[in-house]
C-alpha cells in the first residue's frame, strides 16, 4: 500500500529537514511503502536547494520546482498529479499541520471514510486572524452555497478515488478545500492539535485573501448575480411606486415645481448601481475568459527522484 504525502513549499528552507524527519517518523508506523512530494512554489529563499540535498540522500522524498509562484493550491495540484499513493495526505509545510496526526486520521479512514479532513479544535493562531477567519469562511460559504468550517483547511488523509475526481477539474481557478467537497464521497472530521508556526509569518496577507475569495466565489458561484436581479427587481419595484406617489402628488396639485435633489440622488444611485453590476458581469467574463485560453495550470521546471 503506497502512501504519498503531498506539500506544497514557500519559504520553509529552515523547516523542510524537520519536516521531512517528522513525516517519515509518523507514516513509518502505517507502511514502510510512501513517497513525500515537496512542491517548491516559486520561493523566494533556497527551499528548492534544501530539497534538492535531501532527495540525494533520501529517495522516498521527490522534489518537484515550478518555474514560478503559481500559488498554493496550485502547487498542490501539481503534487497530485504525480502522487501515486491509495491514499494521499495534503498538509502544509509550516508544521501547523503535524505530521503525528496523520496516524489518528488514517485510522478513521480505515472504518470506511474516503475523506479525513483535520478539524483544527484550537489553532494557535492570532485573535485577529482566526476573527478574521471566520468571518471569511461565514461569507464564503453564503456566497458559494457550500457549507466551510473555518477550522478545516487542507489537511487530511484522502483515498485514490477522490484524488482521482478532483484531479478531473481542470479549471484555472483553484481552492482544494472546495474541490474535494463539490467531488462529494464519504467525509468524516477529526480533531486534532494544531501548532504554532515553527519559522516566519504567513504567506497570506488581507490582499491575497481577499483575491482568494473573490476566485472562489466567481468560480463556484453565480449567487452575486442572483444577488443583483432580486436588488435590481426591488429597486425598479421601489421605483415604481416612488413614482405612482409623485403622479397623485402632481395631481392633487401638491407639486408646484419639480424636486432638483431628487433627480440628482436618483441619477448618482442609479449610475452606481449600473456601474456595479457590469463590474461584477465583467468578473465573471474576464474569469470566463482566462479559462477559454487553457493556458497549463502550473509550469514545472525540475523534478528530482520522481
Amino acid at each position: 500500500m503506497l502512501f504519498s504525502i503531498v506539500s506544497p513549499v514557500y519559504r520553509a528552507e529552515k523547516i523542510i529537514p524537520t519536516l521531512v524527519e517528522r513525516i517519515e517518523k509518523s507514516v513509518s508506523k502505517i507502511t514502510s511503502d510512501f513517497e513525500i512530494i515537496l512542491v517548491e512554489d516559486g520561493s523566494p529563499d533556497k527551499s528548492w536547494r534544501v530539497i534538492e540535498e535531501i532527495t540525494k540522500t533520501n529517495p522516498k522524498v521527490k522534489g518537484i520546482q515550478l518555474s514560478r509562484n503559481f500559488g498554493q493550491h496550485y502547487a498542490i495540484t501539481a503534487g497530485l498529479d504525480l502522487a501515486k499513493g491509495e491514499w494521499v495526505v495534503v498538509m502544509d509545510c509550516d508544521l501547523q499541520d503535524q505530521p503525528e496526526e496523520i496516524e489518528k486520521l488514517y485510522a478513521k479512514a480505515k472504518e470506511g471514510y474516503d475523506v479525513v479532513l483535520a478539524s483544527r479544535h484550537s489553532r494557535k493562531d492570532s485573535f485577529i486572524k482566526k476573527t478574521f477567519s471566520l468571518w471569511f469562511y461565514k461569507t464564503l460559504s453564503y456566497l458559494t452555497g457550500y457549507k466551510h468550517d473555518e477550522t478545516v483547511a487542507n489537511f487530511g488523509v484522502y483515498h485514490k478515488s477522490v484524488i482521482e475526481a478532483v484531479k478531473k477539474m481542470r479549471e484555472s481557478i483553484r481552492y482544494f478545500p472546495t474541490m474535494v467537497k463539490w467531488v462529494g464521497f464519504k467525509t468524516y472530521k477529526v480533531k486534532v492539535e494544531h501548532a504554532p508556526r515553527l519559522e516566519g509569518e504567513t504567506s497570506y496577507n488581507l490582499k491575497k485573501l481577499i483575491k482568494l475569495a473573490v476566485d472562489i466565489v466567481l468560480a463556484y458561484s453565480d449567487k452575486p448575480l442572483q444577488m443583483l436581479v432580486k436588488f435590481g427587481f426591488l429597486l425598479s419595484l421601489g421605483s415604481m411606486l416612488v413614482a405612482l406617489f409623485y403622479v397623485i402628488k402632481w395631481m392633487i396639485g401638491g407639486i408646484s415645481e419639480p424636486g432638483f435633489t431628487s433627480l440628482i440622488v436618483s441619477i448618482w444611485f442609479l449610475s452606481g448601481m449600473i456601474m456595479m453590476t457590469l463590474g461584477i458581469v465583467g468578473l465573471y467574463v474576464g474569469k470566463t475568459f482566462e479559462g477559454v485560453r487553457n493556458r497549463p495550470i502550473y509550469i514545472i521546471k525540475k523534478i528530482v527522484n520522481d
